[in-house]
């Protein structure tokens, strides 16, 4: 580990933060804990939270299940938090990783934080060092791997960087905690669970719990080999002589629907063409949707489940273009949709561009053609969606989501105590957010 990984993993303060990074911090939060609240009512959710308090309980847990409240192993905590964001495909990602290390960093620093005298500030500067450390960790992975890995193959040393942080462990231990992290992610075939949506998701729920127990072996002595991830040894990535001066935070994008980010494109151009046009859905006769390669990968058509909902690039669009919106209640139960909507998800035709597909990961665009009845089409042209840095969505909008979101989980009351302590308070203690977020419960039911 380099001395200057592990300065700044150790010795950030938040005054050496900009106000600007530390702001997006903040809106990082607000968008993981609402997506948190939507996740944590499917059976993904669960399942994950019930096997957490069955086999990572016990005298040791000292960590909160999110919208849950009962208490297991930090480790356990990790996974399971992880899991309940994941299960609702909406939380901010970065481009050029391909995939979320918010997910497993958040979790990460929660799970060791929880009862600490730490404050607002503290928890979104260790939030800073995760997405720095995931990220970089992220875009080598990609450069150096002939694969394509999931999020859990790199966001694990986020988890793990936060975590040393939080433990303060010294130099050499968070390096064996680096390394045991990157040895242990879980380095899965990402395209296989596009191909095949289940369960396992982006697997950062198992790089959430692979970073926090690494950062705990490595306090109790297990040892690692140095993390290749972290170093600049490899094909001259250069990916971390910047620490402290590219804020990779900064270009995050989030997400205004809870599906796969490559669908995002023609979800937001059929939106467009409804509305600008007031298209009526049986006026449609089919769609027709370009598209990169990964983004017509997306195939399943009449989803049976929220999993298969959330990565596919049929169903959203034909939704979108029956509701003008993509309501997150017909991505979490894809079943009650109207026959319209099955209508034009079975006949849509998926077409891909190779400009399109040459320009991926740094653009993700999409082209939507709706052809009418009387044989007419209208044509959205080449369409990117809102959320990337160059068109960020506003605090408003994402408190909206936010609201919506916890407010369908848990009540309006509860929704607005929870926004105020993350984004009006001026710097709180992180138990009071996790109180709130995570109050008493009886076993097996949701808070």
């Amino acid at each position: 580990m380099s001395t200057s990984l592990r300065d700044f993993i150790h010795g950030l303060d938040s005054r050496d933060v900009p106000a600007q990074v530390l702001e997006q911090a903040r809106r990082c939060l607000l968008d993981l804990v609402g997506v948190a609240a939507a996740g944590s009512t499917t059976r993904m959710s669960q399942i994950m939270r019930t096997y957490a308090t069955a086999n990572h309980g016990g005298q040791s847990g000292t960590a909160r299940l999110l919208f849950d409240g009962r208490r297991v192993h930090p480790a356990g905590a990790a996974l399971a938090n992880a899991a309940t964001i994941d299960a609702m495909d909406g939380h901010d990602g970065h481009r050029l990783t391909r995939g979320h290390a918010g997910v497993a960093v958040l979790p990460a620093a929660l799970s060791v934080l929880d009862d600490a005298e730490a404050s607002m500030r503290d928890l979104l500067t260790a939030m800073v060092v995760g997405y720095e450390v995931a990220n970089r960790a992220g875009m080598a992975l990609h450069a150096t791997a002939g694969d394509y890995h999931s999020s859990g193959a790199w966001n694990a040393l986020g988890a793990a960087a936060v975590a040393a942080r939080i433990l303060c462990l010294d130099d050499d231990t968070t390096g064996h905690a680096l390394g045991i992290a990157e040895y242990h992610a879980p380095r899965a075939p990402m395209m296989r669970c596009i191909d095949h949506p289940t369960m396992v998701k982006d697997s950062s729920a198992w790089g959430a719990h692979a970073g926090v127990s690494a950062a705990l072996l490595a306090a109790a002595g297990f040892t690692g080999a140095p993390a290749a991830l972290s170093s600049d040894s490899s094909d001259g990535v250069g990916l971390w002589d910047d620490l402290g001066e590219r804020w990779t935070l900064l270009e995050q994008y989030f997400k205004p629907y809870p599906v796969c980010r490559w669908a995002h494109p023609a979800v937001h151009a059929t939106i467009g063409l409804v509305d600008e046009h007031d298209v009526a859905p049986e006026a449609i006769d089919h769609i027709q949707v370009t598209s990169f390669a990964a983004a017509v990968r997306l195939a399943i058509r009449l989803p049976a489940n929220t999993e298969q909902a959330q990565y596919s690039l049929c169903f959203p669009v034909a939704a979108a273009a029956v509701y003008r919106r993509l309501d997150p209640r017909a991505v979490a139960d894809p079943t009650l949709v109207s026959e319209q909507v099955r209508r034009l998800a079975s006949t849509m035709q998926l077409r891909e561009s190779p400009d399109m597909s040459a320009a991926f990961p740094r653009a993700r665009t999409a082209e939507v053609s709706l052809v009418l009845t009387d044989s007419s089409r209208l044509s959205s042209g080449s369409t990117t969606a809102p959320g990337d840095p160059e068109e960020r969505l506003s605090n408003d909008t994402l408190e909206d989501k936010f609201l919506d979101a916890v407010t369908d989980s848990v009540g309006r009351a509860r929704a607005d105590r929870l926004l105020d302590l993350m984004i009006r308070a001026d710097n709180p203690l992180v138990r009071d957010l996790l109180t709130e977020i995570c109050p008493p419960s009886s076993p097996g039911t949701t808070a």
